[in-house]
């Protein structure tokens, strides 16, 4: 298929598409804008940034995985615009740059449908100076907009599974001339570069992942592992969770507390769960499933209405077995309470979350048996001895109390997951040094388009 019939393609589908754009959005709730303006490359007021550094971000994870890359580009003083396709990875940018935001170092916009003419609209509205797609999100339109208006494109943290690389292959030509319309690409692996390559993309690189690069807050650490020392028990973090997981790890516990209670044990009273949903809409459906499975449970909105280490808030977690998350950008917080994290998004065949940050506060990992979308960090992690794989919900739960026995096997885990990301660092100021060298060359008044590759 080339880009012609794709386009076709495309323009015959939207009826579908969109509508299928508003159920997601019916169902996730938050504003996604899906029939607005800016998602057909119409905009009703100028750009507040200047020739910025476009940086996509599709959802929440690539939202957060860009972040660090985004921060350095903030302290250097180059303008910013960032867009998005889900509301939930909008909420995050505003989040953790609302400040920027504020001050006109930042602008949020939605990411166009990729249409010709509005894709086209949107590349002349911002002008970018270069545009950084992270991880996968290549839209073969967008990127042959970006060629006639000269933006050279980047992918970023990228990663490619043999999965996508079949779909790549099946689709055609109109998927290997965008790729290879990449001014570079940075590779998470040797494994994404090589199947990058088998795509049609050029100038691959291998450069790590951007979430090795990340900045914990430290004011959320410590609060943390205060309110960890103030607790009489211990934590298991049951982090991430997507659709379905809830009720697996809700009965998984259940199943524990009343198998030590068979054995004149109750194990609530050494031990709290804290399960967070990855989605806020799920926050009300794992409650309601807390309650139909009878076990009580505190959220931490209410915590933090009370003060983290008031004693209102301690008292609260008194005789309670589980603490629902259903917070957002708190995870630093969860991770550095926790002795246990069991890192959700792989026990149902979902691709897996990220065990990055639990591992860089030093806390031992779980994970389940699907992980396709961090396989190479989760095999690195096991290989490091800071992480453990189980096949289901059960055995995680039971691996993390088992682990919660053993206080010197937690700590050498814990020490080597912070010695693993420490020497991974760096996936950013590679980035970086491309950018820098499309500034070099955009400043010797050098022709900069997709057909210019970067020197080895």
């Amino acid at each position: 298929m080339n880009r012609f019939f794709y386009t076709a393609l495309v323009r015959l589908l939207s009826p579908g598409l969109l509508g299928w754009m508003a159920l997601r959005a019916r169902r996730a709730g938050g504003d996604w804008g899906v029939c607005a303006g800016p998602r057909f490359g119409r905009y009703a007021q100028p750009a507040q940034v200047g020739r910025p550094v476009w940086v996509h971000a599709v959802s929440l994870g690539e939202t957060r995985a860009a972040q660090p890359l985004i921060q350095a580009l903030l302290d250097q003083g180059v303008p910013v615009l960032l867009t998005h396709m889900t509301v939930t990875g909008r909420a995050e940018g505003a989040r953790a740059f609302a400040d920027a935001i504020a001050q006109g170092r930042l602008e949020q916009q939605w990411l166009p449908y990729d249409f010709p003419g509005a894709t086209s609209r949107f590349m002349a509205h911002y002008r970018p100076r270069a545009g950084i797609l992270i991880e996968r999100e290549v839209w073969p339109n967008l990127l042959a907009s970006a060629r006639r208006h000269g933006v050279p494109m980047i992918l970023a943290s990228a990663r490619f599974s043999d999965h996508a690389l079949r779909q790549s292959l099946r689709v055609g030509s109109v998927m290997r001339e965008a790729y290879a319309g990449l001014y570079a690409v940075y590779a998470q692996t040797l494994h994404d570069a090589q199947r990058l390559e088998q795509a049609g993309a050029v100038a691959v690189r291998v450069s790590g992942n951007f979430k090795f690069d990340i900045s914990l807050p430290s004011d959320k650490i410590q609060r943390g592992e205060e309110f960890a020392a103030s607790l009489a028990r211990k934590v298991v973090t049951v982090a991430s969770t997507r659709e379905g997981e809830d009720a697996l790890f809700i009965a998984a516990i259940d199943r524990q507390i009343k198998r030590a209670q068979s054995h004149g044990k109750d194990i609530t009273d050494r031990v709290l769960f804290c399960l967070i949903p990855r989605h806020p809409e799920r926050f009300d459906a794992a409650a309601e499933l807390l309650k139909q499975a009878r076990l009580s449970f505190v959220r931490r909105s209410d915590l933090i209405e009370a003060g983290d280490c008031s004693s209102t808030a301690l008292h609260a977690c008194e005789g309670v077995t589980v603490l629902l998350g259903d917070t957002l950008g708190e995870m630093p917080w969860y991770y550095a309470m926790s002795q246990v994290a069991i890192v959700a998004g792989s026990f149902e065949p979902l691709g897996g979350q990220n065990l990055i940050e639990a591992c860089a506060v030093g806390v031992p990992v779980i994970v389940g048996p699907h992980t396709r979308n961090f396989e190479q960090a989760v095999v690195d992690a096991m290989d490091e001895g800071a992480a453990l794989r189980v096949q289901n919900a059960d055995a995680a739960v039971q691996t993390a109390l088992q682990l919660l026995d053993e206080p010197q096997r937690l700590a050498r885990m814990g020490e080597a997951g912070s010695h693993w990301v420490q020497k991974h660092t760096g996936a950013v100021a590679r980035v970086l040094g491309g950018l820098n060298e499309i500034e070099s060359l955009t400043a010797s008044g050098r022709d900069i388009s997709s057909r210019a590759r970067p020197s080895p």
